[in-house]
């Protein structure tokens, strides 16, 4: 645990999150402006500079706050022991509050509405299923490589999530707080909000199964 304070932690947690919705939105207005309307290539755009940002964010925070950046991962925390309940609460609404913020900056640097509502209806037992397995394997490379090379941590996430964009139906969320903000962003990696609270439940239900799952494995 970092030796930081709680609202130095938490202000980590705020930023970080915030800068990586700030890429998450705004490479995918840049990828879809400049893809011609080819949706591969704008997918494209919108995956490596997430998965790219995931490696800087998680080096420059991690000594801070642990870089979670996501409710679920400090959810998870929390559960091992690993972060006090009250101090996960805390991460949990810096994480809300950095995403919707970063969500706002994106769309300022593109000369946006502010505010929006996603149009972007992504729905249905596939794409659910998509989130709890995405959201799975995150929490999942991140214990992991926490028991066994903690230092591949930020390498292994981005990595990882630059994949899980493609193998995953829903091109993986994996993260309540990013769910919720794209949801006021009514552009290529917007969700309509009647989508977010599905998606959020197969979120936690992965991120749990993950945990457990950790546990019996490394179990001696």
């Amino acid at each position: 645990m970092s030796t930081l304070d709680l609202p130095r932690r938490a202000f980590s947690e705020l930023l970080g999150t915030g800068l990586l919705l700030a890429t998450v939105v705004g490479s995918g207005i840049m990828a879809e402006r400049l893809s011609g309307g080819n949706i591969a290539l704008a997918l494209l755009g919108n995956t490596l500079p997430t998965g790219a940002m995931l490696v800087v964010l998680i080096l420059a925070f991690g000594p801070l706050s642990g870089a979670h950046f996501n409710p679920v991962v400090s959810l998870v925390f929390a559960l091992r022991g690993d972060l006090a309940w009250r101090d996960a609460a805390i991460y949990t609404a810096c994480q809300i509050a950095g995403a919707i913020l970063g969500v706002l900056a994106a769309h300022a640097m593109f000369d946006l509405p502010l505010w929006q509502v996603s149009q972007t209806v992504r729905s249905g037992a596939g794409q659910w299923f998509a989130e709890g397995v995405a959201t799975f394997g995150l929490v999942l490379t991140i214990l992991l490589c926490l028991r066994n090379a903690a230092a591949s941590i930020p390498y292994a996430v981005g990595l990882y999530i630059t994949a899980a964009y493609w193998f995953t139906a829903s091109t993986s969320f994996a993260n309540p707080a990013v769910t919720m903000a794209r949801a006021l962003s009514n552009t290529f990696a917007g969700i309509a909000p009647a989508g977010v609270a599905a998606f959020i439940l197969a979120q936690v239900a992965g991120a749990l199964i993950a945990a457990f799952v950790a546990r019996w494995l490394v179990r001696e």
